[in-house]
């Protein structure tokens, strides 16, 4: 099938999923994982009615905005995000997924002071505990909480996690809810979204309570 195809078959999986699990479709995004994917096939999901994008590496980002800025697109960053681009990932895309660590969130704060902008972000939660994931442990993240408020350059919008490859997505999708449902006060009614679900499992992550779904390979095939 091509991508206009995968898409809506897509569509119609996640309306499913929300259905079965009550909820209204239309409040689930879906953004196209591009990383490796080539500008022309990002047009052809645009065509197919794709407006979110998302990308891994902030270079490849800069050079595919570049290129299709005469799309009215919208890039998220959703990859894991050194100090060094920073600036270059706040100034080019409209918000960043993989907010790690207390250090990258003042960092990206004093970008957003400096630019008089209050940034949307999302928290990444390392809910399984691996060393080879970025993102904060829960125990980090309920301490940091504080800190976290007090970046008046940050807009949270709410969370997101990578559950580990081969396991049971549910619990910890399961798990992201219910930390977002805890600290939701902390950062006021726009801290609601759930950046959660892959190509693999993302009609579980619907069922969860996922807002934004980052499908790459179900849309766009396999990687090159």
């Amino acid at each position: 099938m091509g991508i206009r195809e995968n898409i809506q078959k897509i569509r119609e999986r996640i309306e499913r999923a929300a259905l079965r699990a009550g909820r209204d479709p239309g409040e689930i995004k879906i953004m196209g994982a591009t990383k490796t994917v080539p500008p022309g096939k990002i047009r052809e999901a645009y065509q197919a009615g794709l407006r979110l994008f998302g990308e891994n590496r902030v270079q490849e980002g800069l050079k595919k905005i570049q290129e299709l800025k005469d799309l009215p697109l919208e890039f998220h960053f959703i990859g894991v995000l050194q100090s060094n681009k920073v600036r270059k990932a706040v100034e080019n895309f409209s918000a960043i997924h993989s907010v790690a660590s207390l250090k990258l969130a003042k960092k990206i704060n004093s970008v957003a002071l400096e630019k008089g902008m209050s940034y949307p972000v999302f928290f990444e939660i390392n809910l399984g505990a691996e060393e080879s994931k970025s993102g904060f442990p829960p125990e980090v993240f309920f301490s940091s909480l504080e800190e976290l408020y007090s970046l008046p350059g940050l807009k949270p919008l709410g969370l997101m996690t990578i559950p580990p490859l081969g396991e049971n997505p549910r619990p910890y999708f399961v798990k992201l809810r219910e930390i977002l449902e805890e600290v939701r006060e902390t950062f006021g009614p726009e801290f609601k979204e759930l950046s959660m679900g892959m190509s693999d499992d993302y009609e579980v992550a619907v069922e969860e309570g996922a807002t934004f779904l980052r499908i790459g390979r179900a849309i766009f095939g396999e990687r090159t």
